[in-house]
């Protein structure tokens, strides 16, 4: 007979706690592009370069809101830093946020220093304050453009293993908990490195087509095309590693098998096997292979890429719900399960969650508004392609 404690039929880290390690994948992934540009000269991603890393640096800004929601006294964050506790994997990755941070808003200066003085020498509290970001110092010349490139392209090979270890640092949260089978794996924080550059290349595609279409802008086919083989390529290895993860556990045969066994049959069989690894997981690597592989229509080709980064967007956020509070339906006593159901205007709920999410793309389109962030961009007018 199933037996749950008291305390754990509650489950205690909920939606805001499924939202946080999503957001900080979003940033992994986004910079990781930005960087494949900077420092790896992949310059067929020059048209989603700018956007890639001032969508790493806005994810950045609100990747700790949704812990801060999930806080009894949120005021009492910064303790972590003024009284630091180097025990602590909190307290560890409040260090690194800060000096992940620290180092995108600088990458964020010198790669767009250029655009802020073209602004700058305008009227307007807007031009005010581009000329307070750049510390009223408007020289520009050949000279400053050449140091200004050379230091953002050591910021970007620099914040690369940043980037990892950000968001490595989660998985590693969670697979260091002895205590939970389900969690306590050694491949924990490399999936989450590789299911977060997943999660950040499928926002780009999904946010450059949406910002083409509302804008009559022609999708550069080039960019477009690279960015599906690279999302093709990482997605074979965040679902090989999420497999493996699973079937070095039933191989092994371990007591806690069991009960995890039943876990995936019962309790999470529709959001674990069907949608994440079969609908979400399957489908957009059918759909990313033929665009791959097989020549076809641009229109075509754009419909598919796109499907397959929405449904790659919805796996991702799919397998932090199933570590996250699958992880949690487990009674310690492993002989039981708790159930879970988000409330809708709790203050962990669904629409405090969305409101979080939406938000940066509501800042990204004021930052674009300010400082354009698709230089490359081409109307369909002028293409011929009304």
């Amino acid at each position: 007979m199933d037996y749950v404690f008291p305390n754990e039929l509650n489950v205690t880290w909920t939606v805001m706690i499924v939202l946080y390690p999503y957001i900080t994948g979003l940033v992994a992934g986004a910079f990781i592009v930005s960087s494949l540009y900077h420092v790896f000269g992949r310059h067929e991603l020059e048209p989603v370069a700018r956007f890639s890393l001032v969508s790493a640096f806005v994810f950045l800004l609100f990747a700790p809101l949704p812990l801060l929601m999930h806080l009894g006294h949120p005021e009492r964050a910064l303790s972590i830093m003024v009284t630091p506790n180097f025990s602590s994997a909190m307290a560890g990755f409040g260090f690194i946020y800060n000096t992940y941070l620290v180092l995108v808003v600088l990458e964020v200066w010198f790669v767009m220093r250029g655009q802020f003085i073209a602004r700058a020498k305008g009227t307007g509290p807007i031009a005010f304050a581009c000329r307070a970001i750049l510390l009223f110092n408007l020289d520009e010349s050949a000279e400053t453009r050449r140091v200004d490139h050379k230091i953002a392209t050591f910021l970007a090979g620099l914040g690369i293993p940043l980037a990892c270890l950000l968001h490595g640092y989660v998985g590693f949260l969670f697979g260091s908990l002895k205590a939970n089978p389900w969690w306590s794996t050694a491949l924990m924080f490399v999936i989450f490195i590789f299911s977060a550059i997943v999660s950040g290349i499928s926002v780009l595609i999904f946010h450059t087509f949406v910002v083409a279409w509302i804008n009559g802008w022609e999708v550069e086919e080039k960019c477009i095309r690279a960015l599906g083989k690279y999302l093709w390529g990482f997605m074979i290895i965040a679902v090989s590693l999420e497999l493996l993860e699973i079937l070095s556990i039933a191989y092994k045969q371990t007591e806690e098998w069991e009960v995890l066994e039943r876990l995936i049959s019962e309790k999470l069989f529709i959001s674990y096997v069907v949608l994440q690894f079969g609908l979400f997981s399957l489908v957009p690597f059918v759909f990313l292979a033929i665009t791959a592989l097989v020549p076809l229509g641009k229109r075509l080709t754009h419909a598919l890429i796109w499907l397959a980064s929405v449904m790659l967007l919805m796996q991702v956020l799919l397998m932090r719900w199933n570590v996250v509070i699958g992880g949690q339906l487990l009674s310690k006593s492993m002989r039981g399960f708790t159930s879970y159901f988000p409330g809708l205007f709790e203050r962990e709920g669904l629409v405090v969650a969305a409101i979080i999410f939406t938000a940066p793309f509501l800042i990204l389109w004021g930052f674009n508004r300010v400082v354009p962030l698709f230089p490359h961009a081409v109307s369909k007018v002028r293409t011929g392609m009304n």
